[in-house]
């Protein structure tokens, strides 16, 4: 199948750089209900191609409609600015142009972009919610699309998700694409859609096939020379860790880089430009592993992006499909690997129903396992109850010792 098979214009297609070759699943199912003017609610793994899957029929329309607007609303700033580029990619030819808005950028600069009437604007909801309270109409927007849109529910952007939505044309398309599906996602898409087009790339909840992954049971203490040991051995050139708290992330990369691996943290609490340069060096190759908290690494785009490791498995079974989802992008082969360790069995658990995947622990060689399992109940309690005890029985028999003392009768 080709481009010129799926309803876009001559100009688009025309506009399309040498290596867009073929369309993707998601391209191939969702492009033409776009261009017929339909409300998608898609379901796409995260590197399946799905930016152009909705970008395609947002350039094709807004190239004849030039008076209107395409709105693109995502998670994360990272995210943002990696969707603007490859719209612009395609755009350019055609005149077209995207504008990134999100945190940690001058808004005075925004406002300056913004007066040249950009065709896209594509949107963090807390920086649009911002601008239009500045002044900034929607009014123009006839197109809007929540991008990684199960991740603007789980982060609790869906208030102003509805707010702008509202703001919009009420006559306007609405495309919807997400990598899991849950029911209040889908209640909620019903709310802002008017019958959409469920579409399908993949089994719903599902990882990427081309991923092979592999789940290794080790002791809590000792995942950190775990993790030293696999880069080393493998000798990964390219390795993107997730971990769950961002104060961990330091520390971790601290202890990496000690053992000779060069190592960069990505985290809330890094200013936008050492965010962009931990991603530029990571992706330059001078930084051989990235650590990342999942509000960071959903953004994040790396071709060819070999392995990526879970340091811990995530709370939300949802976020290890976006997690491994990082590797193994437009058709490339791709390793994921978890270091799990008994207290998170339950979070394994989740993510194999979700999954409807075994997903097998193994041992990893070298790291025998000597913690046991949790049985939900703490031991040390009981102990404690009885050496309170204790220690107040003494504390009682001082102080009633000390008061004997006290109005005893001085001997002669």
């Amino acid at each position: 199948m080709s481009f010129s098979t799926l309803s876009l214009s001559s100009d688009v297609i025309h506009a399309l750089p040498k290596e867009f070759k073929s369309p993707t699943d998601i391209q191939s199912l969702a492009i033409p209900e776009l261009i017929s003017g339909a409300d998608v609610l898609a379901l796409a793994n995260t590197g399946s191609g799905k930016t152009l899957a909705y970008g395609l029929p947002l350039l094709d329309n807004l190239n004849v409609n030039v008076e209107q607007q395409g709105l693109v609303l995502v998670p994360t700033r990272e995210l943002a600015t990696q969707v603007t580029e490859a719209i612009n990619h395609v755009g350019k030819s055609l005149k077209l142009n995207a504008v990134c808005l999100c945190g940690g950028v001058d808004k005075a600069l925004q406002q300056q972009a913004l007066a040249e009437k950009p065709s896209i604007l594509v949107a963090t909801t807390g920086r649009l919610v911002d601008l239009v309270n500045s002044g900034l109409s929607l009014s123009r927007v006839q197109y809007l699309v929540l991008d990684e849109a199960d991740r603007l529910l789980d982060m609790g952007f869906w208030p102003e998700v509805q707010s702008i939505a509202l703001q919009t044309s009420a006559k306007r398309q609405t495309a919807m694409f997400s990598a899991t599906f849950s029911d209040e996602l889908k209640q909620k898409a019903n709310q802002l859609m008017h019958a959409p087009k469920q579409l399908a790339a993949h089994q719903e909840n599902s990882t990427n096939q081309d991923i092979a992954e592999t789940l290794y049971l080790v002791n809590k203490g000792s995942k950190t020379k775990a993790l030293i040991e696999l880069i080393q051995q493998n000798e990964w050139a390219q390795v993107l860790v997730f971990i769950g708290a961002k104060e961990n992330a330091d520390g971790l990369a601290k202890k990496l880089n000690k053992a000779g691996v060069t190592t960069n943290a990505l985290h809330g609490n890094k200013s936008q430009t050492e965010r962009e340069e931990a991603l530029l060096q990571f992706k330059s190759g001078k930084t051989q592993v990235l650590i990342a908290t999942d509000l960071l690494a959903r953004g994040i785009h790396i071709e060819q992006l070999p392995v990526v490791v879970n340091f811990e498995l995530p709370m939300h079974a949802e976020t290890y499909v976006h997690r491994v989802g990082r590797t193994a992008r437009a058709g490339q082969l791709g390793v994921a690997m978890s270091l799990v360790c008994h207290g998170e069995m339950e979070a394994l658990t989740a993510i194999r129903s979700l999954t409807q995947r075994e997903l097998p622990l193994q041992a990893l060689d070298g790291f025998p396992v000597t913690d046991k399992p949790s049985t939900g109940e703490s031991k040390r309690a009981p102990r404690d109850k009885k050496a309170n005890r204790r220690t107040n029985s003494k504390k009682s028999i001082k102080q009633f010792q000390g008061k004997s003392k006290r109005f005893a009768p001085k001997k002669p």
